[in-house]
C-alpha cells in the first residue's frame, strides 16, 4: 500500500469565479476543505450579496471585489478587470490560483502570470456559447476566436487544467487553450452533496416536469415551449414548471416572450431561487434540452441525488451524465417532437419515475459525490495529502511523460 505524503506546506490560495453566488452555491464546500488542510484562502468575484459574505466569513474565507462583465466584448471592461486581478494579485502574493469559467479563467491566469504567481489553474466548466457549433458564424465565430486567442495567451503558463467531459477535453487540445505539455485531468463535474439534496417521493399525479437554468436559447427553452404546445394539443395531462433569472447573456430569451408562453398555459414560470430542492421535491421529472457546452450541470446532478428521473440532450456532457432508459430519457439537441415524446413516456408510464428516479441517485453518489470530486481536486494541486496523483488525460498532443500538477510544483 502507498504511505500518504506529508500534509502540504499552507498556502494562500485565491479563488476566482464570475458570479459571487456560485462561489458559493459550489465551491463553498471546496474551499472549506482548504481550509481544513490548513491553506488560507481568498475568493474572489464580481459582487457578493450580504448573505454570501456571511457564508464566507462564517469559514474564515476572505473575500475581495473586482469589476468583471461576465458577458460582452467590451475590451475597456476587460482591461479594467485584468489591472484589478492584478493588483491585488500582485499585494497579496499568494501561492496558488485557481480560476473558473472563461473570463476569470483569462484574465486571472494572466494577472496571476504577471502578477508574479508561481502556480496557476484552470477548471473549466464548460465551454459555452462560443463553441456551440463546430463552424460558427458571424457574432458567435468572434467571440470564439477572441476567446481562442486570448485563452492562448493567458494560458501559456498555467501550472495545470482541469475538464468536465470528453469534448471539452478535445476542444481544449484541438484549440490549443492550454499549451501541449500543460496537464489536463478530468473531472466528474462541479460535485453534489448528496446529503444535502437527499432523495424524496416523487409526485405521479399529475406528472411535473421542472426545468432549471438561465432563460437562454442555447439551454433548450424555445424546443421545450414547443414540446410542451405539442402535448397540450394532444390532450396529455402533465404539469410544467420553469425556474431560472433572466440573462445579460446575448442569447437569452426576451422576458415578454417567457410571459407569452406562460400565459399560453405552456408552462409555469417560478422565477428564481436560492433554494431548488423545494421544486425539485414537488417535480417528477427534470429536463434539461441544452445545447450548451455544459461541462457537467450542476442542476442534472441535484435532481439525480433528489432520485428524479432526467431528460436530457446528446450535448457534451449532458447525455453522458445519466444512463439512457436506465436513469432517464436522452434526446437529439434542438428536437421538439423527440422531447415531446421522452416527455410523453413518462405521462403515459408513471412508474417509471421511481424506478428511474432510483437508478439515478445510485448513479450520483457512485460517481459525483462532491466531497471525493474535491478531495480529487486538491490532491492534483498539491493541496492536500493523497495516496497517488490522478490521471492525467493523454489526449491528442499530450506528450506521455505529462505528469500530475503536485510534481510540478
Amino acid at each position: 500500500m502507498t504511505a500518504l505524503r506529508a500534509m502540504p506546506d499552507a498556502q494562500h490560495v485565491v479563488v476566482i469565479g464570475g458570479f459571487g453566488r456560485s462561489l458559493v452555491n459550489f465551491r463553498l464546500g471546496l474551499m472549506k476543505r482548504m481550509r481544513g488542510n490548513g491553506h488560507r484562502v481568498t475568493a474572489i468575484a464580481p459582487e457578493l450579496d450580504l448573505a454570501s459574505q456571511k457564508a464566507l466569513e462564517a469559514e474564515d474565507i476572505d473575500w475581495h471585489l473586482v469589476p468583471l462583465q461576465r458577458t460582452g466584448l467590451n475590451p475597456v471592461a476587460d482591461l479594467r478587470t485584468l489591472f484589478a486581478l492584478y493588483r491585488f494579485l500582485r499585494a497579496a502574493r499568494p501561492d496558488t490560483v485557481l480560476a473558473y469559467t472563461m473570463k476569470p479563467i483569462v484574465y486571472g491566469c494572466l494577472a496571476a502570470r504577471l502578477a508574479g504567481v508561481s502556480r496557476s489553474f484552470a477548471l473549466f466548466t464548460g465551454l459555452g456559447y462560443a463553441f456551440i457549433e463546430a463552424q460558427p458564424a458571424g457574432r458567435r465565430r468572434l467571440v470564439r476566436d477572441t476567446a481562442v486567442i486570448l485563452h492562448k495567451i493567458a494560458l501559456r503558463r498555467i501550472t495545470g487544467a482541469f475538464c468536465y467531459n470528453s469534448a471539452e477535453r478535445q476542444d481544449i487540445r484541438r484549440f490549443g487553450l492550454i499549451p501541449v505539455g500543460t496537464p489536463l485531468i478530468d473531472v466528474n463535474g462541479t460535485g453534489v452533496d448528496t446529503s444535502h439534496f437527499a432523495p424524496t417521493p416523487a409526485p405521479v399525479r399529475p406528472v411535473r416536469f421542472l426545468f432549471v437554468g438561465r432563460l437562454l436559447r442555447s439551454k433548450g427553452l424555445e424546443v421545450l415551449a414547443d414540446a410542451a404546445r405539442r402535448l397540450r394539443q394532444a390532450g396529455a395531462a402533465f404539469e410544467l414548471e420553469i425556474l431560472g433569472p433572466f440573462d445579460s447573456n446575448p442569447d437569452a430569451i426576451a422576458r415578454d416572450q417567457v410571459m407569452a408562453w406562460a400565459e399560453e398555459g405552456l408552462f409555469t414560470y417560478a422565477g428564481a431561487t436560492e433554494d431548488v430542492r423545494p421544486y425539485l421535491a414537488r417535480a417528477s421529472v427534470f429536463v434539461l434540452p441544452t445545447m450548451l457546452r455544459e461541462g457537467v450541470p450542476r442542476t442534472i446532478l441535484e435532481a439525480m441525488a433528489m432520485a428524479r428521473p432526467v431528460i436530457t440532450t446528446d450535448a457534451p456532457g449532458c447525455g453522458e451524465t445519466i444512463e439512457d432508459g436506465v436513469s432517464g430519457r436522452v434526446v437529439p439537441q434542438g428536437d421538439a417532437e423527440a422531447l415531446a415524446g421522452a416527455m410523453g413516456r413518462f405521462i403515459e408510464r408513471p412508474e417509471e419515475i421511481g424506478v428511474m428516479g432510483d437508478a439515478a441517485r445510485a448513479r450520483v453518489v457512485a460517481r459525483n459525490d462532491v466531497h471525493a470530486i474535491n478531495r480529487q481536486l486538491l490532491e492534483a494541486m498539491g493541496l492536500e495529502a493523497g495516496a497517488a496523483a490522478p490521471p492525467v488525460s493523454q489526449s491528442a498532443g499530450v506528450p506521455a511523460q505529462a505528469t500530475a500538477f503536485r510534481s510540478l510544483a
